[in-house]
């Protein structure tokens, strides 16, 4: 009596290797890619609430100078809840630049991902006395 064998060939199974391989050389690239956006759009969230902090800050202090905190320069973050940048992902530093009071300056924030490449983003930083 003949028995009927079932499976794949070797062929077959070649051929479904090569196909993973190339989706493999594929998908890393785009993986890469995607944690510097992801660090990119950290550095620009981060950025974003640290210029909130001072213009609301700045609105606060100026309607009433017991509120709010006197900002300098542009690594016052005491503005934000908490007092501190963020510390989980990676460090963030901020670029020391002097804030006349009653001005505005550019300041430049850098976030330098665990075992990644550094991202920048600007934000304004307001200056009152």
């Amino acid at each position: 009596m003949k028995t009927l064998q079932k499976g794949f060939t070797m062929i077959e199974l070649i051929i479904v290797i090569v196909i993973l391989g190339i989706l493999a050389a594929v998908a890393v690239p785009q993986y890469i890619n995607m944690r510097q956006d992801a660090a990119q759009a950290a550095v620009n969230g981060v950025a974003g609430a640290v210029g909130s902090a001072m213009a609301v800050n700045f609105a606060a202090r100026t309607a009433n100078i017991a509120r709010g905190v006197p900002v300098g320069d542009c690594n016052t973050v005491t503005v934000l809840q908490g007092g501190a940048l963020p510390t989980a992902g990676g460090t963030y530093a901020i670029t020391a630049a002097v804030i006349v009071a009653n001005a505005t300056a550019t300041c430049t924030l850098t976030f330098t991902p665990t075992g990644g490449t550094a991202v920048t983003a600007t934000f304004t930083g307001m200056g009152i006395a």
